[in-house]
């Protein structure tokens, strides 16, 4: 349930905002699943110093579940949430922590907006190769949730009901929730580097390919780079950028490529994928 995001480069994404007391009765309704990583990745580590100078790392907080939110002032979604996660981080001050990495913000104007929302959480400037080591922040608000051994469960891109994470949080922590816990492989949805695991990608139709030849189109996918300047694989873009127009129509031209081919021709392993459902 993504309620809004700004994007940095990319299209925007609204959609109508949904009070807590409506997700209660839904869950009521139905029951609430949440999914998390099955065999997650270790979160790349924050180097960084919070406003006040002190250093941020997440190995200091290693016991505890870790909300890192990549957002700025500017952004409406991002300022939408902080409230939440200022009562978030109240609630569960001795087993939660939230970070905020700043983007693309003046300090000054950083420093005089943090203390004017009362944020009781460290706030840093997030320079570029934290970024990059947590796969670009193509749009914000980003919300990594990190578990209590430093790893990567969950990413969430856009404002969502902070109630999720929330619910999300008290999981980690085994307390009681209104949700059942499902675990998922990560196909490149969490970092793109396991794009090479998806067996299906934004934006590219492989449903009239033999499995062989869906095989052969993925590794094609992931062995050449797209020329729209991301220096990411055309799979990577895909999942990266679904808006590129460049990766789409090179993808189109991979699959109708594929279609061609003989069985015999399908490069590597040619055993039917897996199902990317968890």
């Amino acid at each position: 349930m993504v309620l809004g995001v700004c994007a940095l480069g990319l299209g925007t994404a609204l959609m109508p905002l949904e009070s807590r007391a409506q997700l209660q009765q839904q869950q009521q309704q139905q029951q609430l699943a949440i999914r998390f990583v099955r065999d997650p990745d270790p979160a790349p580590d924050v180097r960084a110093k919070d406003l006040n100078g002190k250093e941020l790392s997440l190995e200091v907080y290693k016991g505890k579940v870790v909300l890192l939110n990549f957002w700025a002032t500017w952004c409406g979604p991002c300022r939408a949430e902080i409230p939440s996660l200022i009562r978030i981080q109240e609630t569960y001050k001795d087993h939660l922590q939230i970070i905020g990495m700043d983007v693309d913000d003046d300090e000054e104007q950083l420093r005089s907006f943090v203390k004017d929302q009362g944020i009781n959480y460290p706030v840093a400037m997030t320079s570029v190769p934290v970024r990059l080591a947590f796969g670009g922040i193509a749009a914000l608000p980003t919300l990594f949730i990190i578990n209590q051994d430093s790893k990567v469960v969950q990413k969430h891109v856009g404002l969502f009901n902070p109630a999720l994470y929330e619910i999300e949080a008290r999981a980690l922590l085994n307390m009681p929730v209104p949700a059942i816990v499902e675990t998922f492989e990560d196909t490149g949805e969490v970092f793109l580097k396991h794009a090479d695991r998806a067996t299906m990608l934004p934006g590219v139709e492989t449903s009239k390919l033999t499995p062989e030849q869906r095989i052969a189109a993925l590794h094609k996918l992931n062995a050449e780079n797209c020329d729209c300047g991301c220096k990411y694989t055309l799979a990577q873009c895909r999942i990266y950028d679904p808006a590129c127009n460049i990766s789409k129509q090179r993808a189109a031209a991979i699959v109708k490529e594929a279609a061609k081919l003989p069985v015999k021709d399908v490069p590597g392993n040619t055993a039917t994928p897996a199902s990317s459902a968890p």
